[in-house]
């Protein structure tokens, strides 16, 4: 199989940070259920949050920049990136404003692969899986989980794993102000978070797994050391799973929208990763010719 030299590798997967991690299809139902089995005192924690995956699920398109700092093998990772998202269908342009590399992706079309196009020599614009490996090297998310949903889910499927303990684990802090926007301050903390060995089952991968447990797919990754594993791995042998999505998330919810507009994860070590969003705009239609390759301004 032809393979790109590693320079262009490296441009296309160090400069975009974007969500992953779908959400169990019944991790509000759980959530919803938990008002029962919390105290007055925390209620108020436990609605932000429903309001919060309210919110989340009434976006149709968004217009952002995002600041973003990932761990990865060698360190962290920081980007600046501006976004378009449409929903449904799935259509996004992503430009990092650090080095002009841009990637667009329209769901059913160029068979369904990014146009990615970096802004340094030889120049050229390549088609790419979203999901395959040199678009998800050293990226803890694809293009493809761009959005609020993943933040507001990601606290979520923690919590419907726990909700007997959600008093115990989920602080409101109070109001703040965070990106120029005041906010609602919202930080979950497990101290129980650990790692347990999984033995891999028949053709199954990290992000199987990963969306098995409902756990953060490039956590497994860094406890195993399984950066570069896109494949399948081998069959009985064993791996590090988090008990857990995370040790400690910290939410800063805007009032006037209720989506999370920064979302910082930590592990076991530390800050994990980090997602700080500027400049939002919500509902405000995109038209379509501007997730087109051709649109004025583009340079694929």
């Amino acid at each position: 199989m032809y393979k790109l030299p590693l320079f262009i590798i490296l441009i296309v997967i160090s400069s975009f940070n974007a969500f992953s991690q779908h959400s169990k299809k019944n991790a509000k139902h759980h959530l919803m259920e938990s008002p029962k089995e919390v105290s007055r005192e925390h209620f108020k924690d436990f609605k932000l949050i429903t309001d919060m995956l309210d919110s989340s699920k009434k976006v149709s398109s968004l217009r952002y920049n995002m600041k973003s700092v990932e761990r990865i093998e060698t360190g962290y990772v920081t980007a600046t990136t501006k976004v378009k998202l449409q929903v449904h269908p799935r259509r996004s342009y992503l430009v990092n404003t650090d080095n002009k590399l841009e990637v667009l992706y329209s769901e059913g079309e160029n068979n369904n692969k990014a146009l990615v196009k970096p802004h340094v020599f030889p120049y050229f614009t390549m088609s790419l899986d979203p999901r395959g490996n040199l678009m998800r090297k050293n990226q803890h998310f694809t293009i493809l989980d761009i959005g609020f949903d993943f933040s507001a889910k990601t606290i979520a499927i923690a919590l419907s794993k726990e909700k007997d303990q959600i008093a115990r684990h989920l602080t409101y802090v109070g109001k703040v102000e965070k990106n120029k926007m005041n906010c609602m301050l919202l930080v979950y903390e497990n101290l129980d978070f650990s790692y347990y060995e999984y033995t891999v089952q028949h053709k199954e991968t990290v992000s199987s797994i990963a969306g098995k447990f409902t756990v953060n797919d490039y956590m497994i990754r860094c406890k195993n050391k399984l950066y570069d594993n896109y494949g399948y791995l081998k069959e009985g042998s064993v791996v590090k799973v988090p008990t857990f999505y995370c040790k400690k998330a910290v939410f800063y919810v805007d009032e006037k929208t209720m989506l999370p507009i920064s979302v910082s994860i930590y592990d076991e070590v530390g800050l994990f990763e980090s997602y700080d969003f500027f400049n939002l705009e919500v509902n405000r239609p995109i038209p379509a010719a501007e997730f087109k390759r051709d649109f004025k301004g583009y340079g694929f």
